[in-house]
């Protein structure tokens, strides 16, 4: 059955996975304030000025969170650790959720939306 909201997105997961996701889409939503809410590519996207932000989407072992921007200094490296695939985060559901650097990628890629 396809799943036309973020809520039954979630709603469709594992109780442990939608707790996951349900951290996420609040952080997202703490450090971008006033950001919107749709499915697109059947994955929640966070939007900005009707331009996404980001998009997170629960696979079997992981959430991945999209694009992974490339990043400076510190932060590149601590971002690689995560990186799966070129332009996304991996996150492992065996792994308690990297809240702090997540913090600092969405903050990048909401000001890379208001930007433009």
């Amino acid at each position: 059955m396809a799943v036309a909201t973020v809520d039954e997105y979630l709603d469709q997961l594992p109780a442990e996975v939608r707790e996951r996701m349900q951290t996420l889409r609040a952080l997202v939503h703490r450090v971008v304030p006033g950001a919107g809410e749709r499915l697109s590519y059947a994955m929640p996207t966070f939007t900005l000025d009707g331009r996404s932000v980001v998009h997170l989407a629960a696979w079997k072992r992981h959430i991945a969170l999209y694009p992974l921007p490339e990043l400076a200094g510190e932060l590149r490296q601590e971002a690689d650790r995560w990186r799966g695939a070129k332009d996304a985060m991996q996150l492992p559901h065996d792994c308690p959720l990297p809240t702090e650097l997540i913090e600092q990628v969405v903050a990048a890629l909401g000001e890379r939306a208001r930007a433009g």
